[in-house]
């Protein structure tokens, strides 16, 4: 979940009396660990590759006024657009709606279509992602998908997903955030049946060690999978179906 406006130091997770004490007591652990990575994550790029991203995808240079804090950075962002180009999905689903959703439905655009279906656990900010594409010409599928219990090995909850295509040729994970277990986004991994031969899967905050951890996992129990971690400060998983 990212949004278009500036944003504060924590992100937004489940509040804490939905959480099991004992995975808040994880959570706090792991940040003793990880907090180096963290604010990496804050980084959101240099002016000089932010203009050059959207120079690359017929957008203002106003189009992303603020990244960093949270946000989806350059690194992800142009990933994302090469895969888009290279790959020319039909069905991309999103976890976690901002930045990332502006650049991939322009990205489908330039492509010749595609349909992009996001999700976010904050109804405003999916409202406020929706409202912010069609202003610029674009249209998306943004969903409000909230934090549900849901408990597996990853954490205790996963977002309450309202509706899903039966093929996604690609999936951008930006979500949910890692104040709610440093390991949530390995739940994705229940969808990536869906995933077609020559698929992808997109990651971000790859570098954490958090994500280092679900990565590891995925190696071992996906192997039709090949995952690979791209260059980048805060890192991005690749990981392509092959068979």
């Amino acid at each position: 979940m990212t949004t278009r406006e500036k944003t504060t130091f924590l992100a937004l997770g489940q509040p804490e009396s939905q959480r099991p004490i004992a995975e808040r007591a994880k959570t706090i652990a792991w940040f003793a660990i990880q907090w180096p990575w963290l604010l990496k994550s804050l980084w959101g790029g240099r002016k000089a590759e932010k203009q050059q991203l959207l120079d690359r995808l017929g957008l203002p240079h106003d189009a992303l006024p603020h990244l960093g804090s949270w946000k989806a950075d350059t690194d992800f962002l142009w990933n994302i657009a090469t895969s888009i180009e290279e790959r020319q999905p039909q069905q991309v689903v999103e976890l976690g709606c901002g930045a990332s959703s502006l650049i991939i439905a322009r990205a489908l655009a330039n492509c010749g279509g595609g349909r992009l279906l996001s999700f976010d656990q904050h109804a405003e900010f999916a409202l406020q992602t929706r409202n912010w594409l069609i202003s610029h010409g674009l249209d998306a599928f943004i969903y409000h998908a909230p934090i549900a219990p849901d408990q597996s090995r990853w954490a205790s909850c996963w977002y309450d997903l309202p509706i899903l295509p039966e093929t996604i040729d690609m999936l951008v994970l930006d979500g949910p955030p890692w104040v709610i277990n440093p390991t949530v986004r390995g739940r994705a991994e229940t969808l990536f049946s869906r995933i077609p031969v020559g698929g992808v899967v997109l990651l971000d905050d790859a570098a954490r060690p958090g994500e280092r951890l679900v990565a590891s996992r995925w190696r071992r129990d996906w192997p039709n999978f090949e995952f690979t971690l791209l260059p980048g400060v805060k890192g991005t998983l690749n990981g392509e179906r092959m068979r």
